[in-house]
């Protein structure tokens, strides 16, 4: 995030001697994108970030990806995989099931009442949006307050835990790249800074305002991490706790976007869905489908055409309000749709007619376009309706 922030102490020259109150020296760690070309953050810690004690494997969750195969439209039902109180026996982390995933992102749900252990994903960037609940996520950079609607981007290598707050559980979208997340480039100047056709821009992110410092020995964090054949856990355990942090500087670091604060972008016919979009990751992009007044041409079609994007898989995640163009499918809040690159898909029959004369739409969805094919992650084999693929006709193969 090429936004610069600094936090705490640090010194005025950055690789220069950086002093405690005792006359030891603080170890200066550079965190950075791109080995070393591209953004970048200064940490000043207490300790020595490189230490360990010991380490162990660590077993992911079902990692395991199926075919999207016979290639069709699915409708994925996510309320239904925490069922009960199961969430009270689960974390944001460790408990996340995998819905749809490929070679450039993973998708994934959490219900949750517990915090997390201390985690770093090594792999990439995760945004992890928050459907309901709260939080206060820790990290080594300081802490975010975050609740329904928040966007979390969490920069790869972050170390942090989720602490659910109040009383409602926590529900958590998880994005994880195997890239870096970022805004739009179409969004920024050559130097970084949001421009003004941007529909958000830097009052609306929230960094951390202030170092995190906790006490701790032989303390554990959990790593997911590249390996060969795909992903690997690791279990750290560290001398000293890892918010030892005093101060940092730099262009790289966790924050928070409420989605109420995107500004949509409309116009007097139907625009497509790149002006929704929010965040970019290679492979991949984020989009969001917020309230907003609708196409206000007199022969205007509010609802989307049908569209085959043939070069992109596009997922749903249908959050709140009333999404339009999905009326009669069995759609609602907490389901995902899987449109795949290959099938041409857009409004269920009515819908059309339905929104001739519509002013606005009262609807929330959080949107991942992959320009790779999606596999279904055993939580998308286990929440699939088995009946969406024939919500356009009336009948399934069988003939009823």
């Amino acid at each position: 995030m090429a936004f610069y922030r600094r936090v705490g102490s640090v010194p005025p020259k950055r690789h220069t001697q950086h002093r405690r109150p005792d006359g030891g020296l603080y170890a200066e760690e550079l965190m950075g994108e791109e080995g070393f070309s591209s953004d970048s953050a200064l940490l000043y810690h207490r300790g020595i970030p490189s230490a360990l004690v010991d380490a162990r494997p660590w077993e992911l969750p079902d990692q395991t990806l199926t075919p999207n195969a016979p290639l069709v439209p699915r409708h994925l039902k996510l309320h239904d995989l925490f069922p009960g109180e199961e969430h009270k026996g689960t974390d944001p982390v460790t408990g996340r099931r995998l819905v749809l995933g490929n070679a450039d992102v993973r998708i994934s749900y959490a219900v949750s009442s517990l915090t997390s252990p201390y985690y770093r994903n090594a792999t990439g960037d995760e945004c992890v949006f928050v459907e309901r609940g709260a939080a206060t996520v820790e990290t080594v950079f300081g802490a975010l307050e975050v609740g329904r609607g928040d966007y979390v981007v969490i920069p790869r290598a972050t170390t942090h835990r989720w602490v659910p707050t109040g009383e409602e559980p926590l529900r958590t979208y998880a994005v994880e790249a195997n890239s870096h997340i970022a805004p739009p480039k179409r969004y920024l100047s050559r130097y970084g800074q949001f421009l003004e056709h941007a529909p958000y821009c830097e009052r609306d992110l929230r960094g951390p305002s202030e170092p995190m410092l906790a006490e701790g020995t032989d303390v554990e964090v959990y790593v997911k991490h590249r390996a060969p054949g795909g992903l690997a856990g690791t279990v750290h355990v560290v001398p000293d706790h890892p918010f030892d942090v005093v101060g940092w500087d730099g262009c790289l670091y966790p924050y928070a976007f409420d989605v109420a604060d995107f500004e949509p972008i409309t116009g007097r016919v139907h625009q497509p869905p790149p002006v929704h979009q929010v965040f970019e990751g290679a492979g991949f992009v984020i989009c969001n489908f917020v309230p907003r007044k609708v196409d206000y041409h007199p022969l205007a079609v509010p609802v989307p055409y049908y569209h085959s994007n043939v070069d992109s898989d596009e997922v749903m995640f249908y959050v709140d309000g009333d999404y339009e163009a999905r009326k009669g499918s069995g759609i609602g809040k907490g389901s995902i749709s899987l449109h795949p690159g290959g099938h041409s898909h857009g409004p269920q029959p009515g819908a059309v007619e339905r929104s001739l004369g519509a002013e606005a739409f009262d609807e929330l969805a959080v949107m991942v376009d992959t320009f790779r094919p999606l596999d279904l992650g055993e939580a998308g084999t286990a929440s699939d309706d088995g009946k969406y693929a024939w919500s356009w006709s009336g009948r399934g193969p069988s003939g009823g």
